[in-house]
């Protein structure tokens, strides 16, 4: 009886403690939220005078910092650890929780008492309805992609002092910090090489739809006055001349166009991509207030310039596509910091910061097939000297000839020999 009471004392004794560490664990929840919130309505002005960001900036601001305090240290294609994992979607939850409140008015069909009315009923705003579930779901595919690394693979990562890996450089040689990939000495088998090219497609259809969100988002926020004062007068002025003639030829082509500039550092494509959307932004300001004055020149009809603008917007899209990576243009910039969308803020960051991921996964599933192909290279001369060697002995052995005289001869000199 004694030890049957001493057991049941151990065993709510130990339930006691569970409940005690759940309850701890809530609190501590509940403070993280109540600090997190807190900063939100005070728009990151602690000292509570007022002088803060507008709630759209700081809403944003949270998601990007909590997405890089998250997703920082992922430098290696592996598994989250579980405690970051269950930090992202708990804080993310909070955060996107805004969201269930931004309604829109809409008409409802209700029957009353057999009478048919039509009543203004609320419901998410159209927008947030349909691309926060989507962006979720990217999100659930970028962290099963990296949970598919778990585990042995034939590709390790060697360490930065490893001199056996010096000649296995990254693609990106000014990127040192990141772990440089080392496969096999016969470079990765047919079914690892079509497992990583499966998954690199999947990242590379999350990348696009996460661009495409953004892109939307964006092209949907307000241009701030503040950046239209400090554009010239005329699109010409702010694209200069070469570009201006490469935009405006009669035949054109935005990959002729584009193989054409210097694109060879992110600094000259986010110039080339500050000069385009100025330009963009300054033709549509004078075409909707039906300007006479032509920012292209005189005797420049109206079909002409929208024929323009479009074929900038698709220099646009293609820079976009084609490097997902560079840094943000000023209008984009000034876009962010200026809106006053809630419901804006929320897509452009999290569709940002999803792109942004999705990028760097990409981007370190190639620097495998990067330095699978350098092995598969080396493989492939060391195959084709030792096929030469041999075919050099046979030919020696043929003509009663010792090897390595004929090895010593260059191939000019080989009939002398």
């Amino acid at each position: 009886m004694v030890r049957a009471a001493e057991e049941d004392q151990n065993i709510n004794s130990g339930l006691g403690d569970e409940a005690t560490a759940n309850n701890d664990d809530k609190n501590s929840d509940m403070e993280m939220m109540k600090e997190k919130f807190a900063k939100l309505l005070l728009c990151e002005d602690m000292s509570g005078g007022g002088k803060g960001v507008s709630s759209a900036l700081a809403l944003s601001n949270a998601i990007t910092n909590l997405a890089a305090s998250v997703f920082g240290e992922q430098s290696r294609l592996e598994p989250m650890p579980p405690e970051r994992q269950a930090r992202w979607r708990k804080e993310m939850g909070w955060l996107l929780s805004v969201t269930d409140h931004i309604v829109e008015f809409v008409a409802s069909k209700q029957n009353t008492n057999g009478v048919n009315m039509e009543v203004m009923v609320t419901r998410q705003r159209s927008d947030l309805h349909m691309n926060i579930p989507a962006l979720r779901k990217l999100d659930a595919m970028l962290i099963e992609c990296l949970d598919n690394f778990k585990g042995d693979h034939e590709f390790i990562y060697a360490s930065k002092k490893d001199n056996e890996t010096k000649s296995m450089r990254k693609r990106e040689e000014d990127k040192w910090w990141l772990p440089t990939p080392v496969v096999p000495p016969d470079g990765l088998s047919d079914a690892t090489r079509k497992w990583l090219q499966f998954q690199k497609d999947s990242v590379h259809q999350v990348l696009k739809a996460a661009l495409a969100i953004n892109a939307q988002i964006l092209m949907e926020m307000e241009v701030p006055e503040s950046y239209t004062e400090t554009l010239p007068k005329n699109g010409r002025a702010s694209l200069g001349d070469y570009i201006y003639k490469g935009i405006t030829v009669e035949h054109f082509d935005p990959d002729h166009f584009l193989s054409s500039m210097d694109l060879t550092t992110d600094h000259k494509i986010v110039d080339l991509k500050n000069r385009i959307e100025a330009s963009v932004v300054i033709w549509k300001r004078k075409m909707s207030a039906k300007d006479g004055r032509s920012g292209w020149g005189p005797g420049v009809s109206l079909g002409k310039r929208e024929q323009f603008e479009d074929r900038a917007e698709t220099i646009l899209l293609i820079l976009k596509q084609r490097y997902p990576g560079i840094p943000q243009s000023t209008l984009e910039i000034s876009k962010i910091e200026h809106n006053r969308d809630v419901g804006h803020a929320i897509l452009e960051s999290y569709s940002r910061i999803l792109e942004s991921l999705a990028h760097k996964v990409l981007s370190r599933i190639e620097d495998i097939q990067h330095a699978d192909a350098l092995t598969q290279n080396s493989s492939s001369r060391s195959l084709k000297l030792n096929s030469l060697k041999d075919s050099v002995k046979i030919q020696a052995s043929v003509l009663g000839i010792e090897p390595n005289i004929l090895t010593s001869c260059g191939k000019d000199t080989f009939n002398t020999c």
